[in-house]
């Protein structure tokens, strides 16, 4: 189903190797693509390979990546990927799911997003927190970690299809299963979804009734006294 409602699926950080891909990936935390893809043209036009981008000032460096967030952290680990691919792997971006994620800033789930897109191996799936999000609410996993959901992922799909079902899920969490308010309307998935049925009802507004007001009796009157003579 998912294959039918979005066959282009890719990765959508703009990359044209291997290289570039692990760059946008480790700048891409805690920020989108869309972000990350007006950063990158002038950051790979400055920093082409491996080698170039292993020589650069921290402190420009930081300058350059600022709007993606967290730049401090980012810039360490760009640094840190980039020394150690140069000094271990001659300058190339290593192929294997144990190399890459010895690399500074390379954790599993941007090892998978080089290797199943810029590579075509399909050695996991990526979970990102769309993935994460899909996964839980169309009752593919009860696990929260990553690394969990990814092992019930792969116990569901073929491997062949491992890369290109991830992107597919991220299609659907950006554009149909938002974390709040997911469109159930227009979700195909919806009949087999068991988080479709479970669809937050607007709170409404509580009829007010009017209150009559209550006309107030006139007070008596006291008599006067009477001054003594």
């Amino acid at each position: 189903m998912l294959a039918e409602k979005w066959p282009e699926a890719t990765c959508e950080l703009d990359h044209r190797n291997a290289y570039e891909l692990l760059v946008a990936t480790i700048l891409s935390a805690q920020s989108t693509d869309k972000m990350i893809n007006t950063v990158t043209p002038k950051l790979f036009a400055k920093y082409p390979d491996a080698r170039a981008l292993a020589k650069a000032d921290q402190a420009t460096l930081e300058q350059e990546i600022h709007s993606t967030g967290f730049f401090r952290n980012k810039a360490k680990s760009l640094l840190g990927m980039a020394r150690a691919v140069v000094e271990k792997h001659g300058g190339e971006v290593p192929a294997t799911m144990e190399e890459l994620v010895e690399l500074p800033g390379v954790a599993r789930k941007t090892a998978n997003v080089v290797l199943g897109t810029a590579m075509g191996k399909n050695e996991g799936v990526v979970v990102d927190t769309h993935v994460a999000r899909l996964s839980q609410r169309l009752g593919l996993t009860a696990h929260e970690a990553p690394v969990d959901i990814e092992q019930d992922l792969m116990k569901l799909v073929p491997r062949e299809q491992w890369t290109v079902f991830a992107h597919r899920l991220i299609w659907h969490g950006r554009r149909v299963c938002f974390a709040k308010n997911p469109d159930h309307e227009n979700c195909l998935l919806a009949p087999v979804c068991p988080s479709a049925a479970i669809v937050p009802l607007r709170p409404t507004k509580k009829a007010v009734t009017p209150v009559k007001a209550v006309k107030k009796k006139p007070e008596a009157r006291k008599p006067r006294k009477r001054a003594r003579p």
